[in-house]
Formats: C-alpha cells, structure tokens, sequence
C-alpha cells in the first residue's frame, strides 16, 4: 500500500534488512536489466575483438670463450646500452617498413591510416623488448653481467607473428655482429692512427734530441761527471807533464853545465911543449880563479836544480861567477903576450892530442845529449799545449752546460712523454687487434639465441573470462546505481513501518491495493514478454558472436 509523499524535510528512518530486500525486489527491473545488457555487450565486445597472438624468442649475451684478463674487448662494455642502442637500430623506420610491405603485415589499417601511423602503433603496442630476470640467487651475478631478453612481437594470425619474430631475431644478430665487426674494427683504426702519430712524434723527437747532443757533444748534463773526470784526468796529466819538463830542464842544465866544464878543461889543456904560454897558464893565480870559477859554476848548477831563477841564491852565485870571470879576465890581461918562435916549429905532444881529442869527443856527446833534451822538452810543450786545450775545452763544457739545461730537460721530458704515449697505444693497439681477430673468429661476446621463436597456441589477448565478468560486473554496479538514485528520489511510503515512523499513528490492520485480476495479468504478460524477448535477443546476439569467432578461426 502506498500513501501520499513524504514531506522532504521529514527525515528518513533507518533501513533495515527487510528494507534491502524490499528495495531489490521493487528495483530488480533496474538492477537486472544493465546487468543483462552488460553481460551482452560485454560476451559480444569480448568474442568479436580480433585474437592477438604473441611470439616470444630469447636471445642471451654469451661471453667471450677466451678470458677477458687475457684479451680484454676493445667494444662497449655496457651491454645494456649496446641492446638498447641494436633495438633504436632495429625498429626503426625503414627496418619496421620493409617488415611490414615483406610479410604483408596490417592490411586493413594502411587502407585507412598513413606508414607513419601504423609504424608508431606497431611500435608501442605489438614490438616489446624485455630483459629476462633471473630468479636463482647464484646465476644473478652473472646474469648482471651477461643479462638474457626477449623479443616478442603481437599479431592476429599466430603463424605470421612467428615469421615476424624470426626476422626480428635474425636481423638482431645480424645487427649485433655488424655492429660489433665495425666498432672493433673502428677502434682497431683509430688506435692504430693514433700510433702512427705517436710513432712519428717520438721519432721527431728523436731526431731533434739527436742533433741537439750532436751540437752539445760533451756538454750534456748528463756528460757533466765525464767533464769533471776528464778535467781532472787532464790536469794530473798536465801536472806530469810539467814535472817531465821541470826533469828533462835540470838535466839539460846538468848536461850544459858539463859541456861548460869540458869546454873549460879543453880551454884549460895546455900543452907541455909550448915554452912561455905553458909557464904563463901554469901561473897559481890564474889556476886558482880557474878552480874558483869551476867551483861557482858546480854551485850555481845545484842551485838551479833547487831553485828558481830569481832565488836570492841563485842570483848571489851568478854574481859571484861574474866578479870571478871578470877577475880571472883581468888577470889574462896582466899577463903579457908570448913572444913568437920562429926558430923552429913546435910540436905538440901526443897526450896532449889525445886528451883534447877526448874532451872534444866527450863535448860533443854532451851537446848532442842537450840537442835530444831539446828535441824532448819541445816535444813535452807540445803535449803540454795539447793538454791546456783540452783542458780549457773541458772548462768550456762545465761553464756552458748551465746554458742549454733547460731546453735538453724539455726535450727530455717530451721524449719520455711521447715514448709512453707510444708505449701504452703500442700495448693497446695489440690487445684491439686481438680483440678484433677474436670477434672476427666469433669467439668473443656476442648474442645468440637461447629459445627460438615460438608458435603461440593461444591468443595472449583479450583475456575473454575476464572482460565478460568486468562487463557483467560493471553492468550490476551500474544497476545497483540506478535503484539507488530511483528509491533516492522515490517519498512514498510503502508498509506500515514507514507510516509509523512518519505519521506517529498506530496501525491497527492494512488493507492491499485492490486492482482487478485482469490488469495484473495483462501487466505480468507484458512484464514476461518482454523479458523474454530481451533475454532471447541477447542470447542470441552472444552465441551470434560466439558462432560468428569461431568460425572465423576455422
């Protein structure tokens, strides 16, 4: 029974569960009916939306079989950068187009779309490549290092998508040794030019530090030591020398002193016959100063032996052989001359001629002995004059090594610079050209295929279960949404709790609406026919589109 509305500022009493109850069963046309169209909509959507079927291949980085301590790689060593730049390689535009026009890919969306368009599509939605994550805790680390992915590529017919995904494996591959091929070949390139240049900067720098220690012969910082030994080595040889000279001087003094004395005593020989001149020269005084002279002379000699010529000594003996000579002349002078004898000729005796003959032979030994100290002594200054040049060349070295010390450092300095650079690119230059014949051998890290790519079985997408019971329940939520906002709005009052509670009158009984027996059954016809034409219209519009799946994929 049904009474007049509820006025809006009345407020609403508190429902119950009979309230609940009541309510669904007067809304279940509201509830029911999106449920029913939701159920439709969602089994139609879910078997006409076309299958998506998924290839999915494995392709793992294999590492090197010769260890990298011993041919380090001369390529990228981030292996997640280099898959990442081969998937930019492979996906783009002109690959993904020759894709597509090779394998007649996506006929119906070129009929209404641009290449550009559906590249970008293919790209976002059907071509995925994913790292394989590795759940075992001790192939981690490796997998870290040498990491495994997939490829895997989405399309309406299953075996196409396998093609597909054979190519793009294949292409990948391919790719990756190209790539690798030509980065260590480019590497191997540049090292090997940049060893050239290296190479020929050393070499120059060679060359220059050649010519500078050709220009600097014996000056070099490094012939300073040398330079020091050899100067000391000449000065002690210049020192012998000059005492040589000092030894072969005393003896050719020695030597002139007794060619003196022969000359003396041969001046000195008188002959025993002469008759005045044997008793003239046989006079005490004369032979007295003769002694005294031959005496200064021996003295003199001595002297000079021990010292120099401006010694006191010396010069009081030369003055002292003076005053004698002088003295012994004066005497000479006194003496008068012999008077001739031309009566008969004198005949001199033969002892005296033996023994002149003896001093004149012993005379002329000595010269000769006094011409060899000459010859010696000229020989021992030219020696000596060798040395002082030698010597003086050596000083000139030490004084001018200072002068050029800084530019011989830099190019020193340049030179073991360059001699490095050129040591390490030689070193790096062989382990790239091992690297590089290890690559070409196939040998080093590369890619290979781990699972070949599959032949999916089922479609991966749409997840038809799934749609139908998120359309189904999507369609009760809209219904329950519906009656609520319906018995929302509805003030009327519909049993005898709400007439209690809003009109505080006690009921005694109630009385139902009486209508006549053939309007309720005329409405319950109207009500189950169309009920059931709608529900025979969906079942059959779902098992249409069932029917219509099926055979398609027959």
């Amino acid at each position: 029974m049904q009474l007049e509305e509820t006025s809006p500022a009345t407020r609403r009493r508190p429902l119950d569960i009979d309230d609940y109850a009541d309510i669904l069963c007067r809304n279940r046309a509201w509830i029911l009916t999106p449920l029913f169209v939701a159920l439709v909509a969602s089994v139609v959507i879910a078997y006409l939306w076309p299958d998506t079927y998924v290839s999915v291949a494995t392709i793992r980085v294999a590492p090197p079989q010769v260890p990298e301590s011993f041919v380090p790689a001369n390529t990228s060593q981030d292996i997640q950068g280099r898959v990442n730049a081969l998937v930019q390689l492979i996906l783009d535009r002109a690959t993904l187009t020759n894709i597509i026009n090779t394998h007649g890919l996506y006929k119906k969306k070129l009929a209404r779309m641009p290449m550009d368009d559906v590249i970008e599509e293919m790209k976002l939605n059907d071509v995925q490549v994913v790292p394989v994550r590795q759940s075992l805790n001790a192939g981690q680390r490796e997998t870290e290092q040498y990491p495994a992915f997939q490829i895997r590529f989405a399309y309406s017919e299953r075996f196409t998508a396998q093609k597909v995904t054979t190519d793009f494996v294949a292409r990948f591959l391919e790719e990756n040794v190209r790539e690798v091929s030509q980065q260590a070949v480019s590497t191997t390139q540049f090292l090997q030019d940049r060893w050239e240049e290296s190479k020929k900067k050393l070499n120059d720098l060679e060359q220059k530090l050649s010519v500078f220690r050709a220009q600097n012969m014996g000056r070099l910082p490094e012939e300073q030591q040398n330079n020091y030994q050899q100067l000391t080595a000449m000065q002690a040889q210049k020192l012998n020398l000059n005492m040589s000279m000092n030894r072969v001087n005393q003896e050719r003094l020695l030597y002139e002193n007794q060619l003196r004395i022969y000359r003396g005593q041969l001046d000195a020989l008188k002959d025993p016959n002469a008759p005045e001149q044997a008793a003239e020269r046989s006079d005490d005084k004369l032979a007295d100063k003769d002694h005294e002279i031959a005496q200064y002379e021996d003295s003199l000699a001595t002297a000079r032996e021990r010292y120099k010529e401006n010694h006191p000594d010396v010069q009081r003996l030369l003055n002292l052989l003076a005053a004698s000579r002088k003295q012994r002349e004066s005497i000479l002078a006194a003496t008068p001359p012999p008077r001739p004898d031309t009566a008969t000729p004198r005949v001199a005796s033969a002892q005296f001629l033996r023994e002149r003959r003896d001093l004149e032979a012993e005379a002329q030994r000595t010269q000769g002995l006094i011409q060899a100290k000459d010859v010696e002594m000229e020989d021992y200054r030219k020696q000596s004059a060798q040395v002082d040049g030698t010597i003086r060349n050596y000083e000139a070295r030490i004084e001018s090594t200072p002068v050029g010390i800084r530019e011989y450092d830099e190019l020193i300095r340049d030179r073991d610079l360059a001699k490095k650079d050129y040591e390490d690119l030689d070193r790096r230059l062989n382990s790239s050209a091992m690297s590089t014949a290890l690559q070409n051998r196939q040998q080093g890290e590369r890619l290979e295929q781990l699972d070949p790519p599959s032949l999916p079985q089922t479609p991966a997408q749409p997840k038809r279960p799934l749609m139908i019971a998120i359309g189904t329940s999507l369609g009760l939520l809209l219904g329950l949404c519906l009656a609520g906002v319906k018995e929302t709005r509805n003030r009327a009052l519909h049993n005898v709790k709400d007439i209690r509670a809003y009109s505080q009158i006690s009921v005694l009984g109630n009385i139902g609406l009486f209508e006549p027996a053939e309007t309720v059954q005329r409405r319950r016809r109207a009500a189950w026919l169309s009920w059931s034409v709608g529900c025979l219209a969906g079942i059959v519009i779902m098992f249409s589109s069932v029917a219509h799946y099926y055979a398609t994929k027959l």
